[in-house]
């Protein structure tokens, strides 16, 4: 992975989480930094699988960018369908009520 490679997956994953978090519902609160690291972690996974298959040796490609893209995007949207802040039972804390 080449240094332009990274700084493209990082940008594109940065713009798509922080976009994703601007356009999401606030039906369903998760953090702000959660759509933001699926979407790195899902560019950067996309540069390694382009570079593993040889797309383009010289630096990102319009392959690598649109797999970057599609990924990140699949990953920003699974967060934002299924990341909720409060627990399943609805509460964050014990009840005063309940006994250890």
């Amino acid at each position: 992975m080449t240094a332009l490679s990274l700084v493209t997956a990082v940008t594109v994953g940065l713009v798509t989480g922080l976009t994703g978090r601007v356009v999401a519902p606030r039906s369903r609160p998760a953090p702000w930094w959660l759509p933001v690291a699926a979407g790195i972690a899902a560019a950067m996974l996309a540069t390694v699988v382009a570079r593993t298959t040889n797309s383009a040796p010289g630096g990102p490609g319009l392959v690598e960018i649109g797999l970057q893209l599609l990924l990140a995007t699949a990953a920003v949207t699974a967060v934002g369908v299924t990341a909720d802040r409060t627990p399943a039972g609805g509460r964050w804390k014990r009840d005063s009520r309940e006994t250890p």
